[in-house]
């Protein structure tokens, strides 16, 4: 077997959106394993659509995922000598030809068409121009593309890894052009060029493109070159069962991470979008994928982007995640909501079982800046048994014991055994010492922790303060 070569040909122009990001990944992961090369190409032929940009994009989403190429990056705007004479060599074979048509003829053409309720295509109007016309005409530097020669009848069949063999009817392929006025190729000539003298072996895109699967394997065989491996993936849907597009509100690759995703579980859930492993496994790390990935693996059947599934993947990496790890990720969050008077690792490893997107500590954080004004009426809770009249004791008994312990004995396992002692000692149950605890140090029946690991998080000095003042508030009745 030849040395598998795939290659991540993207046009620069805008955001990267999941299919993508997807195409990338599985090109990559087919290339690793059969041990091959990905090759990374900028198909920048369409000079119109570029976006300002766009090549940083690129190439930092491919560095933040860890997908690294082999070779390149080629741009195809840099190769624009290599295609024309190709463009010219189907010509004199016969198997394309020089258009002459005016923009304002094919417009024409195109709204009769359409008014006609006719599908828009090329009607063939130079397709057989005698030599003596076109020499005339390039003769007097008439304007022109070169057109593909598309065969009128029969039918053109090519086999795809995932959906098998496909057949078309060739009187469904308009006479595409390969060369525009400007010189440039189109997208799809500059691609089979490129991919031949590149040597790609698997060819891996969207299934949208398997009904323009025959002009390329038509090109393919004008030329005589060696016809690669087809792999079309599956339609990615939103959850309202549309195709993934910007336009509807889907989310990019971007926009994914400032929504608070890991980069490991995005690429985790994509690279499922589409794949299965055979087995019920659903963590994979980018190493793993290029361990476990088969081509056999690919569905034909579209995926759904289920942005639940998406966020419940992302919790499971967060709580997986290295605890001094996760606490730099947050570390600038924390700090500019709260300065450094607290221990941002103790509160990282609070927020580590609680958030499930990166985005969601700044709303936990409230509480270690300020106690929440609160009523009294707080205290009250049927589940822990507690009243005010039990709360205030708790509080009182619980910071004569808080007081004795040294600033050192703060620990989440010291004050564990200290509470809850008490509680017992006491006839309490624990919910009727640690719920006024836990209201008293943040004025909320919703805090980011229990009452043990805050006041492991505020220290001894700044608990004490915080009792106290909620006793002295129970006392007033307030």
């Amino acid at each position: 077997m030849n040395e598998v070569r795939t290659r991540y040909a993207p046009s620069p122009t805008g955001y990267m959106h999941i299919g993508n990001l997807r195409t990338a990944l599985y090109e990559y992961l087919i290339a690793k394993k059969f041990k091959g090369k990905f090759i990374l190409r900028i198909e920048d032929t369409d000079q119109e659509r570029l976006v300002e940009d766009s090549l940083e994009v690129i190439y930092k989403t491919l560095e933040l995922v860890g997908i690294k190429y082999d070779e390149g990056p080629y741009f195809q705007s840099e190769r624009l000598d290599i295609y024309k004479p190709y463009a010219e060599q189907l010509v004199e074979k016969g198997e394309a030809y020089y258009c002459f048509c005016t923009k304002d003829r094919l417009d024409t053409l195109r709204k009769k068409q359409e008014e006609a309720g006719e599908f828009a295509h090329y009607d063939y109007n130079c397709r057989n121009l005698a030599k003596e016309e076109i020499d005339e005409k390039l003769k007097h530097n008439q304007q022109y593309v070169i057109r593909q020669k598309m065969p009128l009848a029969g039918e053109t069949t090519f086999d795809d890894v995932v959906y098998g063999n496909i057949k078309v009817d060739n009187s469904e392929l308009e006479d595409q052009i390969l060369l525009k006025t400007d010189g440039f190729p189109t997208y799809n000539f500059a691609n089979v060029v490129d991919d031949h003298l590149m040597n790609i072996t698997h060819v891996v895109r969207g299934s949208e493109y398997l009904s323009s699967t025959p002009k390329y394997n038509l090109l393919y065989n004008s030329f005589g070159w060696e016809i690669p491996t087809y792999v079309h993936l599956p339609l990615i849907l939103n959850e309202e069962g549309h195709k993934l597009s910007k336009r509807l509100g889907d989310k990019s690759f971007e926009d994914l991470l400032e929504e608070g995703y890991l980069v490991e579980a995005v690429i985790n859930f994509i690279a499922l979008l589409g794949w299965s492993p055979g087995d019920e496994r659903e963590f994979f790390t980018l190493k793993e994928l290029e361990e476990n990935f088969t081509i056999e693996g690919i569905s034909k059947s579209p995926s759904v982007f289920d942005k639940t599934k998406l966020k419940w993947m992302n919790a499971e990496y967060i709580r997986k995640m290295d605890l001094i790890k996760f606490a730099e990720l947050i570390k600038n969050q924390i700090i500019g909501e709260i300065g450094n008077e607290l221990d941002y690792i103790k509160i990282a490893k609070l927020l580590q079982k609680r958030v499930e997107l990166l985005t969601e500590v700044e709303s936990y954080l409230g509480v270690f800046k300020s106690v929440a004004e609160y009523s009294s009426e707080l205290y009250i809770h049927k589940k822990m048994k507690t009243d005010q009249e039990i709360a205030l004791s708790s509080l009182q008994l619980a910071i004569k014991r808080l007081t004795e312990l040294d600033e050192n004995q703060y620990t989440e396992e010291i004050l564990h055994d200290t509470l809850i002692s008490l509680a017992a000692e006491q006839g309490l149950k624990n919910g009727q010492l640690l719920w006024p605890l836990r209201v008293a140090l943040t004025g909320t029946e919703q805090s980011p922790g229990g009452a043990i690991e805050l006041i492991e998080i505020f220290g001894k000095s700044k608990s004490i303060n915080r009792i106290n003042e909620a006793i002295g508030k129970l006392m007033k009745g307030e």
